[in-house]
Parts: C-alpha cells; sequence; structure tokens
C-alpha cells in the first residue's frame, strides 16, 4: 500500500505564487490528481495552514502543514509538522528572524492568508522570499526543537538549492532530500553535469506548485497506508512517527 504524496507547495501568500491558488483551490486540484497526503509550505510562513487544515479532509486529504524556509546562506528548506499548532508556533518564530524588508505588492506580489472559503483575512507586511537569520547548521535543530521534520529542498536546482549554495549537500538532520530527478543531477552548464552525491538520505520528489497548473505534477509515493498514518482519521494530526518511517523506505539513489 502506498500513498500519493506531494509535500511542497505554494499558495496566495507566497508572493512569487498565483493569487489563485488560496488553500481550498490548492485542495481542490490535488484531491482530482489523486493525492492523498499533501503539505502547505508557503515561504517562510504557515498563515494559509490554518484554512488549509479545514479544506483538505472533505476532499480525502490528509494534510501536513509548514512552510519553505530560507537560510541565511539563501538555502530553501522544507520545515514539515504533522502539529498545525507547532507549525503556526515556528511560524511565529520564522517571521521573528525575517530581515525586516516591506513587501511592495505591486512589485514582488500580494501575501494575502485566507479562510476556508477565500475569504482575505490579512495581509503580511514583510517580504516573505527573504533569508532567515538562521543558518542551514542551525534550522534543522530548530525544527525538531518545534516537533517537526527538515527536507533540504530541490537540492539539484541551480538556484536557492543546497548543491548551489554549498557546491555539496552537507550532513544535517535531514528526513529526506527534496529532488527535481532521482537520481538527481545537477546540470552545471548546457553541456556539463554531474551525480549529485546525496550521502544516503532518502529522496523524494514534488511539484513545488506555485499555480494550478503544477498542483500534482511530480507527486513520490509514501509507503504506508492511510490508518497507520492518520490513526484518528483525516481530520486528526498524521503520526509523526509513521511519517518519518515511511520516508525512510524511499529510494536513497
Amino acid at each position: 500500500m502506498s500513498l500519493k504524496s506531494d509535500f511542497h507547495n505554494h499558495s496566495c501568500l507566497s508572493p512569487c505564487g498565483s493569487l489563485e491558488l488560496s488553500p481550498r483551490v490548492l485542495a481542490d486540484i490535488a484531491a482530482d490528481r489523486g493525492i492523498k497526503v499533501l503539505a502547505l509550505t508557503d515561504h517562510n510562513s504557515s498563515l494559509n495552514c490554518p484554512a488549509f487544515a479545514k479544506v483538505c479532509p472533505s476532499r480525502g486529504i490528509l494534510p501536513i502543514f509548514g512552510m519553505e524556509a530560507t537560510t541565511r546562506e539563501e538555502i530553501h528548506v522544507l520545515c514539515l509538522f504533522t502539529s498545525l499548532e507547532a507549525s503556526l508556533e515556528f511560524s511565529k518564530y520564522a517571521y521573528s528572524l525575517l530581515m525586516p524588508f516591506i513587501n511592495v505588492p505591486e512589485k514582488a506580489g500580494d501575501q494575502v492568508y485566507v479562510d476556508e472559503e477565500d475569504n482575505i483575512e490579512g495581509e503580511v507586511k514583510h517580504y516573505l522570499v527573504n533569508p532567515l537569520e538562521l543558518g542551514v547548521d542551525e534550522i534543522g535543530a530548530r525544527v525538531i526543537e518545534y516537533g517537526g521534520i527538515v527536507i533540504p529542498a530541490h537540492v539539484d536546482r541551480l538556484y536557492f538549492s543546497m548543491i548551489s549554495q554549498l557546491g555539496v549537500i552537507v550532513n544535517g538532520p535531514w528526513t529526506a532530500l527534496e529532488c527535481l530527478h532521482i537520481p538527481p543531477v545537477f546540470q552545471m552548464q548546457a553541456t556539463e553535469s554531474r551525480l549529485v552525491d546525496t550521502l544516503g538520505y532518502p529522496l523524494i520528489t514534488s511539484s513545488d506548485a506555485h499555480h494550478k497548473e503544477l498542483v500534482g505534477c511530480w507527486p513520490f509515493d509514501l509507503d504506508t497506508s492511510i490508518e497507520e498514518l492518520a490513526p484518528n482519521g483525516l481530520s486528526g494530526e498524521a503520526d509523526m512517527d509513521v511519517l518519518k518511517r515511511a520516508l525512510a523506505k524511499r529510494p536513497i539513489k
């Protein structure tokens, strides 16, 4: 038994995302495309996760909460929580570490959080794509303190990745690595590429959807059942230990 899963998706809260991609619309499209476990990971904020928690269960989806955090080195990492409350607490902490530059919607895009019916509840003041005052060597431990897991994002991408910023995958408390392709290949130039040394970490793919068209395009299979992962049903919290064990079964190359 496996569950089609996608752990990297944005909503109208991310300034680089579509204003049309509310948590409700994200869940609707993901359900149509057979996704059973879905994470919402806006840039440096979880403020759209409360609405996400409300819309997912009725669509047959188990929600995972979190954000795509940007470290001091401008490396993107997925910070994932099974608890909505823990995700929101980490979101407050992350926002306190965000570079305090005011977002200009006309230039950078809107940063709105909404309710489950797409009504706008507020707009985030500081530009969410900026880095946090938190290094890649620090963020894993901080997320774990809040009860979450960390997955470095799109490690084989040409920008905002561990390879683009550091040149190599570094050891850390990573539960898995997210890749554009398995095995991951870093395309340095049009005619030059190299396989990424992933140090034996489990590998996943995800859609990194910023617009409706990309939702559910690059999911991965999670080797567990919904009964194991969600013992209290889709409206209850996912079991973090089960989630970790399932991710540990993913291929390492």
